[in-house]
């Protein structure tokens, strides 16, 4: 499929600097009768790890809490989740999940263990949200499970009884423990990860050594027929290939695919990463340029499993990803709490057009995080709940779930200067699951206005017609005092008239 690629490779077509130039011109030629890889639903898979109001309060405020709750789960935000489709969820971490011991979370909560957060904040743990919670709480939004296992701190025995306890349908002692604490029937379990960052917080392994963990880990990993989940490997992140690299080279059993984490630091530099809000124009591009490098960093190591694993049995998964700044002043720094502007909304949207231009290997993505940590979908403030426009970029783009990616060529030019640029426009393209043909398109100058210019091959459309989300201010952003400043408005435009305004993503039905 052409999409992303040739947007790199044209020049001169409506260039524009950070002083600002005449409207970006863009071609677009879709091969409307042509298919793609389908865009696996789950791209658009969420992240809850144990990190500052994320789990407690974010989802979990308990059944004697005075925020209206089912069984302790915030009816707010679980009909927000369900609104947009979450598809996935992944829990418990992150960093987390390689010091969580899983027996913590079972059982009567009034008798589970306080434990310390050592990686976040150095907070108590509760554990009182732990397995059935979770499972739970998919089964409340309709989404499916991603569990990441400890590797780290953990053992083969403990990871393996973990599996027993959440999977088996025998009459095992672990089997009936799960039936005594409320679940006669066995979790769904849609992948299960083998540690986490091993080359950093999840026990700072060389990727040869991990290696060999994960083949001892997995072998135990036992499920009944049917229902094994799919393994996921700790992969590398950033520039970094050794990881796939090492990893497709020499595990040929037992790993359906490799994950991969890459952060949006608007100066990439993780001691002082820049500012959520107040941020001027130089910011606004170097969060874009900094985010579209995925793209590259992704070529590079689907290129290496096209050379390790030509056959295409193993997926990619960057089951970590979003924008990442400096701890919001006044807050625990450890609790990666962060506001969430227009300038989030554009980044997670072009992130969504690269995913789908490598979605043959790129199965499923989790965003950092789901609820009041980076870059969140949700922020609450005990009863109060604002949506943030990630939130509703995420809506808008529901539409491409396992959605059938359908070719294109696009022509534009680019947005920035000499030593910082980026696509001026991106786009996506894909049939619905509804058999409708839809079109995304994401406007990264914060100045420049862009006509679209569409030809159609093997169908015939005369208009555009769907939601757009833009603002005024590059830094707008919802505020528990003013929830609604930025939100999706309707969009309709004619094919022959076809303008995006400046910062702005637009989904729409070409009909």
């Amino acid at each position: 499929m052409k999409g992303l690629t040739t947007a790199l490779l044209v020049a001169g077509l409506g260039a524009s600097t950070l002083l600002g130039a005449a409207p970006h011109q863009v071609s677009i030629e879709i091969q409307a009768q042509q298919s793609g890889p389908v865009i696996n639903k789950d791209i658009y898979g969420q992240f809850a790890e144990h990190l500052g109001r994320g789990i407690y309060e974010g989802i979990w405020v308990g059944e004697d809490s005075p925020i209206p709750n089912t069984q302790g789960f915030r009816n707010d935000v679980v009909a927000a989740l369900k609104a947009i489709q979450v598809p996935l969820v992944r829990w418990p971490g992150g960093c987390f999940a390689d010091e969580y011991h899983w027996r913590d979370g079972i059982g009567p909560r009034d008798q589970r263990p306080v434990k310390v957060n050592t990686h976040w904040g150095g907070v108590e743990e509760t554990n009182a949200f732990g397995t059935h919670e979770f499972f739970q709480f998919v089964e409340l939004i309709g989404a499916d499970a991603y569990v990441n296992g400890n590797l780290g701190s953990g053992t083969v025995q403990e990871m393996a009884e973990w599996m027993e306890y959440m999977t088996s349908d025998k009459n095992s002692t672990l089997a009936n423990e799960r039936r005594k604490n409320g679940r006669e029937e066995p979790f769904e379990i849609a992948y299960f990860g083998i540690g986490n960052e091993s080359w950093g917080c999840g026990g700072h392994m060389r990727p040869q050594y991990y290696v060999d963990l994960y083949r001892q880990y997995a072998t135990f990993l036992k499920t009944p027929p049917g229902k094994r989940p799919k393994l996921v490997a700790s992969g590398g992140h950033t520039e970094d290939t050794e990881w796939t690299e090492v990893l497709s080279a020499n595990i040929h059993r037992d790993m359906d695919g490799i994950s991969y984490h890459f952060y949006t630091l608007p100066t990439s530099d993780w001691q002082k990463k820049g500012e959520a809000l107040g941020f001027d124009e130089s910011m606004w591009l170097a969060t874009l340029e900094r985010t579209y490098r995925i793209d590259q960093y992704l070529r590079d190591n689907l290129a290496v499993l096209d050379k390790n694993d030509p056959d295409g049995k193993l997926a990619f998964y960057v089951d970590e990803w979003g924008t990442w700044y400096d701890p919001e002043p006044g807050r625990e720094p450890g609790f990666l709490y962060q506001q969430n502007s227009l300038r989030d909304a554009v980044v997670t949207a072009v992130n969504f057009n690269i995913f789908h231009e490598h979605a043959k290997r790129v199965q499923m993505t989790n965003i950092a995080q789901m609820i009041n940590v980076l870059q969140a979908m949700i922020l609450t403030d005990k009863e109060k709940m604002i949506l943030t426009p990630t939130y509703h970029v995420y809506g808008m783009y529901k539409v491409f779930q396992d959605a059938t990616s359908v070719p294109f060529k696009i022509e534009t030019g680019q947005y920035g200067n000499g030593d910082k640029s980026v696509p001026a426009v991106t786009a996506s393209v894909a049939k619905g699951t509804d058999g409708k043909l839809y079109l995304a398109l994401v406007n990264l100058d914060p100045n420049e206005s862009a006509t679209v210019g569409l030809k159609l091959n093997g169908i015939k459309a005369s208009q555009a017609v769907g939601q757009i989300l833009t603002a005024d201010k590059m830094d707008a952003h919802n505020s528990f005092a003013q929830p609604e400043v930025v939100k999706p408005k309707a969009f309709s435009a004619k094919l022959s008239n076809l303008s995006l305004p400046a910062k702005s993503v637009v989904v729409a039905e070409l009909k």
